[in-house]
């Protein structure tokens, strides 16, 4: 494959962040400084670095939209193998190409793999209402991912058409139907509705547990927004995380009786019980916050690791980054990821895969609580930068298996350098990523814009 053409030289270029709203410019990256010959990584000699390494083990992409001839993932299909999750990760929240990309792979695992359930690090009661509606049509897909993702970056068209795509599948195929779980504690809202699927359960089985229950759950339910809902007293958070536990002892304590319904309302229970807990944190205590985040990353963990058992179905896990890496960019403040969790309960049958980008836009926002999304820019990775070599790449955009590339490759994909990774809050600084160490596949694209508003 010919050398794909880069669209402005990376030596006119500053890795910004653009503020969309205002004509700021906030320095994120090292600026470009004059590099060696095309394709050298800073290297005299041509393509005898790591970039020629790299292009033996890259698998060029033909496109990040859904739909269309899979042969390009073919070979990912074989790096897949036999996991029974994939975490699938994203170097934004908020870009197109991530959001399609994941669809299309998706769609390729529920067709050539197997596979059956789609998981995003949305709310376990919100992951529930979407799929009953893709199990019975009920509803509206839009207005469904209005309510659903409302405040989050998920609330965009990219997500639309996966949900329209899933239903879809599953009017084709009511055999062998596919699913949504959010396997998050507390985003968006904990509604009314999922409340009464624990205290539904006990009224019809355990009638007479029905008062004490109710009891626990006063002051509690619903939780409607969980930015609101830090903003009560501690003690009032500690008592009513107290509360909620003690409602998951009572509807545990009912076993005997087992069965699905159990099962299902005693984990929905549950995940009452985890997000209280978890919304007894402080976020001006920073000291505290990584505390909370490893409760959050083995949350996720054990709620994926509770749904594949269940279901017996092969998952793919959608989140951040740091979240279905092995390690985090930030360890001092996810001192243990989701994927760390799920290689220890999983072994081999959890598979990570990262994404990288060169350059592009997404969504953003100024402070981590609260806030707005909107989009912000940077340019190209300057020297130094993991997404710098990566670029230098033949192929503009491409995937690679980090534990089956060429030696050369390897000793480069093993070595931590500043990579830039995005969540709920920019700027951000590039932070020192070591890619084989994090994941097992990776997937670089050259460029990438922020994903589409929902529309009305």
């Amino acid at each position: 494959m010919a050398k794909h053409r880069k669209r402005i030289s990376r030596r006119a270029l500053l890795a910004t962040a653009v503020v969309a709203a205002g004509a700021v410019l906030v320095p994120v990256a090292v600026q470009a400084a004059t590099a060696g010959p095309a394709g050298t990584a800073g290297t005299p000699g041509g393509k005898q670095g790591p970039v020629h390494a790299l292009e033996q083990a890259a698998h060029p992409l033909r496109s990040t939209e859904p739909g269309g001839n899979t042969a390009d993932l073919r070979a990912l299909s074989a790096m897949v193998g036999d996991a029974k999750v994939v975490g699938l990760g994203e170097a934004t929240h908020g870009s197109h190409e991530f959001f399609t990309m994941k669809e299309r792979v998706f769609r390729h695992l529920v067709e050539k793999k197997g596979f059956t359930t789609f998981a995003l690090e949305l709310s376990w009661s919100g992951g529930l209402q979407v799929d009953d509606y893709l199990q019975t049509g009920k509803g509206d897909a839009r207005k469904l991912a209005k309510e659903v993702f409302a405040g989050s970056p998920w609330e965009r068209e990219e997500f639309v058409g996966l949900i329209e795509w899933m239903r879809e599948y599953n009017r084709h195929h009511p055999d062998r139907p596919v699913h949504f779980m959010g396997d998050d504690i507390g985003a968006p809202s904990i509604n009314d509705e999922f409340f009464g699927r624990v205290t539904g359960y006990v009224k019809e089985n355990h009638p007479e547990a029905l008062p004490q229950l109710n009891e626990l759950y006063t002051g509690l339910r619903p939780i409607d927004d969980v930015f609101a809902y830090l903003g009560k007293p501690l003690a009032e958070r500690q008592r009513l995380a107290a509360q909620a536990q003690q409602a998951l002892e009572l509807v545990s304590s009912q076993k005997g009786s087992g069965g699905e319904a159990f099962d299902w309302a005693e984990q929905n229970a549950r995940s009452i019980a985890q997000t209280t807990k978890f919304l007894t944190m402080n976020p001006a205590d920073m000291d505290s916050m990584a505390e909370f985040q490893r409760f959050r990353d083995e949350v996720m963990a054990q709620n994926v690791t509770w749904w594949q058992k269940r279901t017996g179905g092969k998952i793919l896990l959608s989140a951040q980054n740091d979240h279905v890496g092995y390690l985090a960019s930030n360890p001092e403040l996810y001192p243990k990821t989701q994927g760390s969790f799920l290689r220890d309960t999983m072994g081999r049958s959890y598979l990570p895969i990262g994404f990288t980008f060169d350059q592009g836009s997404f969504l953003s926002k100024d402070d981590a609580i609260g806030g707005e999304w909107k989009k912000f820019t940077v340019g190209a990775a300057g020297p130094g930068r993991n997404e710098h070599t990566l670029d230098q790449v033949r192929y503009r955009d491409f995937y690679l298996d980090t534990r089956t590339a060429p030696a050369a490759a390897r000793t480069w994909l093993n070595v931590a350098r500043p990579t830039l990774g995005v969540g709920t809050r920019f700027p951000e600084e590039p932070r020192d990523v070591a890619l084989a160490k994090s994941y097992d596949v990776l997937i670089h694209l050259h460029e990438v814009r922020e994903a589409d508003k929902l529309k009305p």
